[in-house]
């Protein structure tokens, strides 16, 4: 077995917890995208060619609510923003890959993979070289899986209509919360996390999912402001002028 394939199979494999969270969250999906009156190839397409769950759940409300598609295209936009962070956080890790790589890898990354992946990278035990291979791995577990369970969601959305509300998409949301409650280590990210969680509960009867955005924008809001606030912290065996910002 090469090293390429079992560096592969490690990504995979550390993906792992996060594919279990995801299973009942893509069954879902695809059960309530024919419900919403999608067809069963427009489904799964959509979970190929987008690749995004929470954006898809969004899409599908905002299409059986009967919303235009130009709101539904900026929702969605709006929602996966966040991505351009996850890409920001990788590039210094990827810049010296081939557009034959940073490609697909951008497709497929995802909260989930961005998670387990930007943790591998940050090991500095294990050289770069190569580490693509994992990310490539853990990227290609959860597009299969996603799609596997959204065609798993599409064959039971006909046997079992009333599965959409057997409250199985909980098991994505305490996915969620184990992805982000390890990197609350920092007040400013303290800060962006009770706000948007207050706006999100607060704002939750706004139409198209505004609530979500507005709580997604002042959570970032509070949270650069809460960093410019927070006093830095010079250290004494560090050159004068050396701060944790600078570090």
């Amino acid at each position: 077995m090469s090293s390429r394939f079992k560096t592969a199979l490690l990504g995979a494999r550390d993906t792992i917890p996060m594919l279990v969270g995801a299973l009942p969250f893509g069954i879902i999906f695809g059960t309530l995208a024919v419900s919403s009156g999608l067809s069963a190839g427009a489904t799964l397409a959509m979970s190929a060619l987008v690749f995004a769950g929470s954006a898809q759940f969004i899409a599908i409300s905002l299409i059986a609510s009967g919303t235009g598609l130009v709101v539904i295209l900026l929702t969605t936009l709006i929602v996966n923003l966040r991505h351009m962070l996850y890409s920001a956080s990788m590039l210094p890790y990827v810049r010296h890959l081939p557009q034959r790589w940073r490609v697909p890898l951008a497709f497929w990354l995802t909260d989930e993979s961005f998670a387990v992946v930007h943790r591998y990278y940050q090991n500095a035990t294990v050289p770069l070289a190569g580490k693509q291979w994992y990310f490539f791995g853990s990227c290609l577990a959860m597009y299969s899986n996603w799609f596997a369970c959204t065609l798993v969601g599409v064959l039971l959305g006909h046997a079992l209509p009333g599965m959409a509300h057997w409250g199985l998409d909980f098991a994505m949301v305490a996915t969620f919360i184990g992805i982000v409650v390890p990197l609350l280590r920092t007040r400013p990210m303290l800060v962006a996390a009770l706000v948007a969680a207050v706006v999100a509960v607060a704002a939750n009867g706004l139409p198209y999912k505004l609530g979500l955005m507005l709580a997604a924008l002042l959570g970032v809001i509070a949270g650069v402001i809460a960093a410019r606030l927070q006093p830095k912290v010079i250290y004494p065996e560090q050159d004068q002028g050396v701060t944790d910002e600078s570090l």
